[in-house]
């Protein structure tokens, strides 16, 4: 009876671990960003992390034809990096409730990198707030998700 009830309560256990990944798992995909200027794509990755990529950009090049590069990251040696294919979101992880923290965004069109939450206010919604130091000091852009047709 014992064994029973040990395996009854490890395969509960197991479902709302599942059930959590995969509410977790709605944020993934490709997203619009506020601007219109660019579609990351979130993915997880290592151990229960979430991060995006740049994966399109509406002008991926300067006046002059050449590839726009991360010129203000305060990195020197960064700055011949591409804008496109950057990683700009890192180290989320989901809080419950539909909330992502503990991350950073990069903005490649100011060089800085701001601390930053996510919530997901529907399937095809998503709330990003950069800020510094305390949420209340920050700006926040609404993304759409770029669905396939």
């Amino acid at each position: 009876m014992k064994k029973i009830t040990i395996l009854f309560i490890a395969l509960l256990s197991f479902g709302n671990i599942k059930s959590q990944n995969a509410e977790a798992d709605k944020i993934l995909g490709m997203w619009l960003t506020g601007s219109g200027k660019a579609h990351v794509k979130i993915t997880t990755y290592g151990e229960s992390k979430f991060g995006g990529k740049i994966v399109w950009l509406k002008e991926p090049n300067r006046a002059d034809g050449s590839v726009k590069k991360d010129d203000k990251n305060p990195d020197e040696n960064k700055r011949k990096n591409n804008i496109l294919g950057m990683d700009n979101l890192l180290g989320f992880t989901y809080a419950g409730k539909k909330s992502y923290e503990g991350g950073t965004i990069y903005d490649p069109e100011n060089g800085k990198t701001y601390k930053c939450i996510m919530t997901l206010e529907n399937e095809n919604t998503l709330k990003v707030r950069g800020y510094i130091g305390i949420t209340m000091i920050g700006r926040t852009d609404t993304w759409t998700r770029v669905v396939d047709k």
